[in-house]
């Protein structure tokens, strides 16, 4: 994925008594009772629009406004004061980015579309592989033609310099899956490990290339009125939908747009809330029964696709480059059992018999009209796609096939001998994994190790304000919460300045280093939720007395708002910008007080973690002895829950389907990446009603 954040003098005594209080012999108690354990004590979890009424109220009255606003500049600032009540709300923490790792890699730079938002950075049609890793000397040489090449003073071919170099091309491409995509059906999720196999085999209307330059892909051309509401794009003729054998099934025509956006809002699988408030009419179909004519997404003809806005929206095309607008082809998708309609769909869609569309079982359960075709799928253990011989920008793909082959992070010794051996094209070298070490002996460290760049994506820790689940329907990952340590839990999150002590105190570089080394412990790590130069100002703006100049990056707008409320936080990238030992326990001490009696301590926060991998069992590790070493482990005890597969540790929290099924009282395993360039993208995941993507890594909708 600042806020905000008020001192802790300053924090408001909003203590939520969510869970239900325990009816004891001699009157009401919430667990004050000597550590005593009351007999008839029994956990209920609470509404969830009280608890983040109590928690983010301040959050979503700073979005509307947001929303409201009169310029594009504007928004930028008001959205920097809405993330800043995010991170005052103390329900979450920014952990890491992604790179900032020391890797070997025979990977090109750049060679994939540079972008901070959408599903294009996942598209490998261009990507150039040589037969040897490349030195840090050209890379940098690489960069530096790059560079050029954005500023318009010459062209980026890194195939014909590596070439120069001595270097083979590769037409190949392998590399590893840890999480198998449970669907084919683009438009039926929201996971990245879904969509990073699905998107190299469709293209949409528009794509970024490898210069951050937004070209035509199916729309050859587009027009918008002069009120800024109504898009109307020209669909690329002759080009075909294929069969995953390679056979051309039908061509690409407007309507399947119009299929492919009804059926995301048909199947509500995460994407539809993306375009509430943008497409006219989309909210009403997918949400009151309203009629899809009333939508705004219509084909004119078998080649012009109009879209119609709510209003002028400046990051609209930006939107383009994510999943929820890419097409399906209908014929197909009607052949397989597909209908449209949101309760037609919900009926059909149980009948697997019948409705057999993007089924993962079932490589032929799809159409594809991008640069590649899925021909194999194994879940455990390999997928594969290779070329489509009728891809209209065939001259655009460098590959003939590339190769996901399952692993569980088991075994880190044998992935970095595979890619020695030329099986991978690059691996991270990681203390927690003993390939940093492994790289400096033999030498590989010194001769092609280089930090990775970092990315739009953020890691994010969430506290469980309303949990509903302590135990995985198998029994695995089971809770050793008594059930008045279940309510003393669940009451002391609910407290505002628990939160604070628990996030302040939160040694992240300490934490990080386990896995990655001393050295790169916070070359990744992120301290707001959105990237902190996601988006500037391209005009001087005063918002509330205070001008920002125009070119002001959004993090420093944040950073500003943050000063303002002496909240001591620093949001730049590749620092540790809110451990902070002092105000943790300042807060802990505030938060007993409030508390009172109402709780028996220490309070039980379970954490659980993946025991195959070395780097997730170490970080928990890590995590129970900061934590209890900041905060006293007389006041906060973490039980580390163990999970031995990914499945389970992932079904705690990245794959729990809502709030109430999320196991954990403070997971780090979840993320966000950017869907567009706007920073809604990141701070609608924390709007409320279930319409945020991410309230289910804080226990809510």
């Amino acid at each position: 994925m600042s806020k905000k954040v008020s001192k802790f003098l300053k924090c408001g005594m909003s203590v939520l008594m969510a869970a239900s209080l325990v009816a004891c012999a001699g009157g009401g108690n919430n667990g004050g009772n000597g550590g005593q354990e009351a007999a008839d004590a029994q956990y209920t979890r609470a509404d969830d629009d009280d608890v983040y009424e109590a928690a983010l109220s301040e959050f979503e009255e700073a979005q509307t406004a947001a929303k409201q606003a009169a310029t594009v500049d504007e928004r930028f600032v008001l959205f920097a004061q809405a993330e800043a009540a995010l991170l005052d709300s103390a329900v979450m923490i920014p952990t890491t980015t992604q790179g900032g790792a020391y890797t070997i890699s025979r990977i090109a730079p750049r060679t994939v579309p540079y972008v901070q938002w959408g599903n294009d950075e996942d598209r490998l049609k261009g990507l150039v592989i040589s037969d040897e890793f490349l030195t840090p000397d050209e890379r940098a040489d690489l960069f530096a033609q790059w560079d050029a090449a954005v500023a318009g003073e010459g062209t980026y071919d890194p195939a014909a310099y590596l070439i120069s170099k001595g270097h083979t091309i590769q037409n190949t491409y392998t590399t590893t899956f840890s999480t198998a995509p449970v669907t084919f059906d683009w438009l039926n999720t929201s996971s990245q490990s879904d969509t990073e196999i699905t998107v190299n085999t469709v293209d949409g209307l528009v794509e970024y290339n490898n210069l951050n330059q937004m070209t035509p892909a199916l729309a050859e051309s587009w027009e918008v009125s002069e009120d800024g509401t109504v898009y109307t794009f020209h669909i690329r003729p002759g080009v075909y939908w294929y069969t995953s054998e390679g056979q051309q099934y039908a061509e690409v025509k407007a309507q399947d747009f119009v299929a492919g956006f009804r059926h995301m809002l048909d199947a509500q699988a995460g994407l539809e809330w993306l375009v509430d408030g943008i497409i006219v009419g989309a909210t009403d179909y997918y949400a009151n029964g309203g009629s899809f004519d009333d939508v705004g997404y219509k084909a004119v003809d078998d080649y012009t696709l109009e879209v119609t806005l709510e209003q002028p929206t400046s990051y609209f095309l930006t939107m383009l480059t994510y999943s929820c607008f890419l097409p399906i082809c209908d014929s197909f998708y009607q052949s397989r059992g597909g209908v449209y309609g949101v309760q037609e769909y919900a009926e059909a869609s149980a009948d697997t018999n019948a409705y057999t569309f993007g089924k993962n079982t079932d490589v032929a359960s799809q159409v594809y009209n991008g640069p590649f075709l899925i021909q194999k799928f194994q879940k455990d253990s390999e997928i594969e796609i290779v070329r489509n011989p009728g891809y209209y920008k065939a001259d655009e793909v460098t590959l003939d096939s590339i190769k996901w082959v399952y692993d569980s992070g088991e075994n880190p010794d044998a992935t970095y001998n595979d890619t020695l051996n030329g099986t991978y094209a690059g691996v991270a070298l990681t203390a927690a994994s003993g390939l940093l070490e492994k790289a400096k002996a033999d030498g590989n460290y010194d001769k092609y190790a280089y930090v990775s760049e970092t990315t739009s994506t953020t890691y994010f820790g969430g506290l469980n304000l309303n949990r509903g689940t302590f135990a995985l329907e198998s029994g695995a990952a089971a809770s050793p919460k008594t059930e008045q340590q279940k309510i003393d839990t669940n009451t002391a999150l609910q407290n505002k300045n628990f939160r604070k002590a628990m996030l302040l105190g939160f040694d992240r570089t300490t934490w990080n280093a386990v896995s990655r080394g001393e050295d790169l412990a916070t070359t990744n790590m992120r301290n707001m939720y959105t990237h902190p130069q996601f988006v500037s100002l391209s005009e001087d703006t005063t918002v509330d007395g205070h001008t920002f100049a125009a070119g002001t990056f959004y993090g420093d707008i944040v950073q500003y708002y943050l000063d303002e409320m002496g909240a001591g936080i620093t949001v730049a990238d590749g620092v540790d910008g809110w451990y902070n030992l002092e105000a943790a326990q300042e807060h802990l001490e505030a938060a007993k007080e409030e508390l009172g009696d109402t709780v028996s301590w220490p309070i039980q926060i379970d954490v659980v973690y993946y025991s195959a991998s070395d780097a997730n069992t170490a970080q928990a590790n890590a995590y129970k002895e900061v934590m209890e070493k900041a905060l006293g482990a007389e006041n906060v005890q973490i039980n580390l829950i163990e999970t031995t597969t990914a499945e389970d540790f992932y079904a705690c929290g990245y794959r729990a389907s809502n709030g109430e099924a999320g196991n954990f009282d403070m997971f780090y395993g979840s993320g966000w990446g950017p869907d567009y360039g706007d920073p809604s993208t990141y701070l609608d995941t924390f709007l409320s009603g279930g319409a945020g993507y991410m309230t289910k890594v804080i226990g809510l909708y």
